[in-house]
């Protein structure tokens, strides 16, 4: 049961990067002008999908604390590398970004070294 404070902090993570993803691809690219820099970040802040992703992040901090409540960090934090690999299958999937054979056999790692991890 205590992990699900470890599982609520990767899924708001992971909740937060995609949203800011798909809203930023949604407004298109930073303008060079410094002041439209200025215009389209602020509108992205009003954005409510981003809010939420800023909402997210606080949120997984709450529940990270909670984590780090019941379980040491040199425990708890490696399962923060999933949130690399989640994100990573997410962006392929959704925004279809290449998926590499150098990305697939790193996210292999990352498995491993967290199984691995989290058995010491």
């Amino acid at each position: 049961m205590n992990y699900l404070y470890i599982v609520a902090t990767i899924v708001l993570t992971v909740f937060g990067q995609i949203a800011i993803k798909m809203q930023v691809a949604k407004a298109g690219a930073l303008p060079v002008d410094a002041g439209d820099k200025l215009l389209f970040l602020f509108k992205l802040l009003l954005n409510p999908w981003i809010i939420a992703a800023f909402a997210s992040a606080f949120l997984a901090s709450v529940t990270w604390m909670g984590a780090m409540s019941k379980f040491q960090l040199s425990h708890a934090y490696p399962f923060m590398s999933l949130n690399f690999v989640i994100v990573l299958g997410l962006s392929a999937w959704l925004f279809h970004e290449p998926m590499s054979l150098t990305r697939m056999a790193g996210v292999a790692l990352i498995c491993i070294g967290t199984i691995v991890a989290a058995q010491g």
